[in-house]
């Protein structure tokens, strides 16, 4: 037998009244693992952390934490930490007193404290009131909270928002150390380049379904083609090796308009590597060659748009 999942989760669905906030969802997450849910606004992501930290329970399906199947009852295995919606902090308090009373509530000494608040940045303003707190400051301070516990399994919720970017750079830091410890951790972010950053694997939500779980190396090859500009040496003589290299189509300019220097170019990822030889076979100097948008975000906008230029629930909420 391999180790024990940190998440296993089979047909979640939650239900609000008349609204299907999540239907037959399936998740796993492994130990060490950092796992990325994303998904428009009203997907599903923030009831499915809540479901995580036990802030609710599914109307059905089966659900695993630690290795731990979680009933009806809003009690959750020990190792489990984090927060939905914002931290829970006591504004008038410093962050010091905050994590002294969370640790005195927990039954524990507060020996740690200034360790985490040094691990998120936080220990030379420990004595000022939260109150006064950016809203990067205050998700530093949620995320020292929830690493005061050692947690086995960390859920956030866009730990990343408010941060400058030496803010989500200490984060990522922060984050990447408890995977490698072999905590698990499952965080949403509408920000793609710390989901692609940080996380092997992703599940993409839409409309309370999951369209899309597995590591980020399937969901880039699953994207199908891509827009990329190139910045060369000669633009009308790529733009002419393009149009003669199978797989690769020169989108009309109306549609993606780009300076005169630079030649948008669409194709899979083959073609693109193909493209690249031919350049260079016809003395093409290639200067710059990147996606016009993050594949992950290609992904995710082709997996959660019906057509109607909106993501499937944004769409709805237009009505």
């Amino acid at each position: 037998m391999g180790p024990v999942p940190a998440v296993r989760a089979r047909g979640i669905t939650k239900c609000f009244g008349d609204v299907v906030a999540l239907d037959h969802v399936d998740l796993d997450v492994a130990q060490g693992e950092i796992h990325g849910l994303v998904g428009p606004n009203g997907a599903g992501k923030t009831t499915l952390l809540g479901l995580l930290l036990g802030l609710a329970v599914a109307d059905r399906g089966h659900l695993d934490l630690l290795g731990v199947s979680v009933g009806r009852a809003f009690v959750l295995p020990e190792g489990v930490a984090g927060f939905v919606d914002g931290p829970g902090l006591y504004p008038s308090l410093t962050p010091r007193q905050n994590l002294s009373a969370l640790a005195a509530l927990r039954g524990f000494g507060a020996d740690n404290v200034d360790d985490v608040l040094e691990q998120v940045g936080l220990i030379e303003v420990a004595d000022d009131s939260i109150r006064g707190f950016s809203l990067g400051m205050r998700q530093r301070a949620g995320l020292a909270a929830a690493l005061l516990t050692r947690p086995r399994l960390l859920v956030l919720d866009e730990p990343a928002n408010g941060l400058d970017p030496a803010g989500s750079r200490d984060v990522h830091r922060v984050l990447a150390g408890l995977a490698a410890a072999g905590t698990a951790v499952v965080l949403s972010s509408h920000r793609m380049d710390d989901l692609a950053t940080l996380c092997s694997e992703i599940t993409i939500l839409a409309t309370g379904r999951v369209v899309f779980s597995g590591p980020l190396g399937k969901l880039a090859a699953e994207s199908g083609d891509l827009d990329y500009r190139l910045r060369s040496s000669d633009v009308a003589q790529a733009r002419h090796v393009a149009t003669r290299t199978p797989g690769i189509r020169v989108p009309l300019e109306d549609v993606l308009p780009v300076r005169p220097e630079t030649l948008v170019i669409r194709g899979s990822e083959p073609a693109i590597e193909e493209f690249v030889v031919r350049l260079i076979g016809a003395g093409v100097a290639v200067r710059e060659l990147a996606p016009a948008i993050p594949p992950l975000e290609a992904a995710f906008l082709a997996l959660t748009d019906d057509g109607s230029g909106f993501p499937t629930r944004d769409r709805e909420a237009t009505r």
